[in-house]
């Protein structure tokens, strides 16, 4: 045991002498976390939407009126007015405006003669989220219009009663628990992978190998010394993000305790898989060129940013051997719907089983050779 901890003092000791490699670690999940949070999910504000009046009746007058009450209140739309259909189709085009409704002619009449009044949305379908707003937006609106002004004493129609189990959660808080495990791999990859390599090409390991050291002594010391740097970084991230993010969870006693046992485990897992890629590779370049790969195929298959149900059958087949995929919703269950540590079981499991299993590999694969 005092071998493996002189490993992990001298791991650390050089870890703490590099405090820019520290903030490495952690500012890139942060400063994604804030960017991202921000830049997606959001509601679409102040959309310019062209209204091309052609009818000037009465029903007409109440489409624009109901246009101007948004803008007036929620702002999802900008109404422009417009003379000229095709110059409005073509302001779309150019991108000078998001959408156009164009009401036609007669259309008041066909309300009143209950003739199927029609009214057209003009999209720019290229950007697939904004025309997707524009027409669950102002389908909602069209609803609205179309509900009679008194309620008939029987109802005819089933309504539908949404039931939110939580309150609304933004879409920096639906990052929070992605940025976390983002933020402990970057720690594993830079304080674990990219160092570990270093260490062997400047001949560092050469001095483990005139010591009687042990294989299995060695190879524990280094990964109990990466998932300690990781376990500092997850610490700190939960609390900085959860801070930044407004989530209020970490301050509840079984939740503090949930997150530091995924944060441990998440570490673990991680620096194993680190440790069993990095173990019989000796140019320092590779770690490098690797970094970009692993991180596309750990991360956004995770569920992270994206539901895992809206993949592909062979990229819910990754997400399901994932480490990152059980990480994220272990944080998930923990930050964002305070459950408690019987919700979390089966992503500790499987992270506990993901560490011993890559350990095991990657011991006999360690060469304690020169």
């Amino acid at each position: 045991m005092n071998r493996i901890m002189a490993i992990v003092e001298r791991e650390m000791r050089k870890f703490f002498r590099s405090p820019a490699l520290m903030l490495a670690s952690m500012i890139f999940p942060l400063v994604q976390l804030v960017i991202l949070g921000n830049a997606f999910g959001g509601k679409i504000r102040d959309a310019r939407v062209a209204i091309v009046d052609q009818d000037g009746g009465t029903q007409a007058l109440k489409i624009r009126e109901a246009f101007d009450s948004v803008r007036a209140n929620i702002r999802t739309f900008v109404p422009v007015y417009y003379d000229d259909e095709k110059k409005a189709v073509e302001d779309v085009r150019n991108g000078k405006l998001e959408g156009a409704v164009i009401i036609p002619p007669q259309f008041s009449r066909r309300v009143y003669e209950e003739n199927h009044p029609q009214i057209a949305l003009v999209v720019d379908n290229s950007d697939n989220f904004m025309s997707s707003a524009l027409e669950a937006e102002l389908s909602s609106l069209t609803n609205a219009l179309n509900q009679p002004t008194i309620e008939p004493r029987v109802l005819r129609q089933t309504a539908l009663d949404i039931v939110e189990l939580y309150p609304y959660i933004e879409y920096m808080k639906y990052l929070l628990p992605g940025s976390l495990t983002l933020a402990m791999f970057v720690s594993v990859m830079i304080g674990g992978g990219m160092l570990y390599i270093d260490d062997k090409a400047r001949g560092v390991h050469e001095g483990y190998l005139v010591t009687p050291i042990t294989k299995l002594e060695l190879v524990l010391g280094l990964n109990l010394a990466g998932a300690i740097k990781a376990v500092m970084t997850g610490i700190i991230i939960c609390v900085i993000g959860a801070l930044i993010s407004g989530v209020n969870t970490i301050f509840n006693p079984v939740t503090m305790f949930g997150l530091l046992v995924m944060i441990v485990l998440t570490s673990l897992a991680f620096n194993t898989m680190m440790f069993l890629l990095m173990v019989r590779i000796e140019d320092p370049l590779v770690p490098r060129a690797m970094f970009g790969i692993l991180n596309t195929l750990l991360f956004f298959p995770s569920g992270a940013i994206y539901p895992i149900q809206a993949f592909p059958r062979w990229l819910r087949a990754i997400a399901s051997v994932d480490p990152f995929t059980f990480a994220v919703d272990g944080f998930k269950c923990l930050l964002l719907k305070e459950t408690t540590l019987a919700a979390v079981w089966g992503d500790m499991l499987f992270l506990s089983i993901f560490a011993a299993v890559t350990l095991g590999i990657a011991i006999p694969l360690f060469k304690r050779t020169l």
